[in-house]
């Protein structure tokens, strides 16, 4: 390209290196002057930005490594409330059992105390009919020996007598 602008020039009457010169000036001042006000606070704005983003990384690793431990944290939580619901399950079914056998053991006491209390009052009924009916025997005893002492009987007589008081103490019941 310099070489076109070597042959433009020197079709046009020559080389100009007044002008070259000149715009080699300003371009170094423009260069200067966007190094100065524009380069610089862009630079600096750029390395701020630079700064921002890298403190936003660490930030956001910081609180994702944060938001793993409270994550694995919720974890143990909730392992180990499973666990301590289960050990309450376990010990609710063992409290149950418990109760269950407890209530089995007190309804067998209450029906061998009710048992032996039926017993005990058979027993005491059955004392007081035989004692009825001794003392039943005993006056029918005492009947009988005063009517056989009031006449003598023979064989016949006394068994009929007997059979006859037999059936009277029978219709008395």
């Amino acid at each position: 390209m310099l070489t076109f602008d070597l042959a433009l020039g020197a079709a046009t009457g020559g080389l100009n290196t007044g002008d070259i010169v000149f715009q080699l000036v300003m371009f170094l001042i423009l260069l200067a002057l966007l190094g100065k006000f524009a380069f610089g606070p862009v630079m600096n704005i750029m390395k701020q930005r630079e700064e921002h983003i890298a403190n936003e990384i660490n930030s956001s690793e910081e609180r994702n490594i944060e938001a793993q431990k409270l994550v694995e944290e919720q974890r143990d939580l909730l392992k180990q409330a499973r666990v301590e619901a289960q050990a309450l399950v376990e010990n609710a079914k063992k409290l149950g059992e418990q109760q269950k056998e407890d209530i089995i053991q007190a309804a067998r006491s209450e029906a061998g105390r009710l048992k032996d209390a039926a017993l005990q009052e058979i027993e005491q009924e059955k004392e007081q009919a035989i004692a009825a009916l001794r003392g039943q025997v005993a006056s029918l005893s005492v009947l009988i020996a005063s009517k056989v002492i009031e006449k003598e009987l023979n064989e016949q007589e006394q068994e009929k007598l007997i059979s006859d008081y037999i059936n009277e103490v029978g219709e008395g019941r």
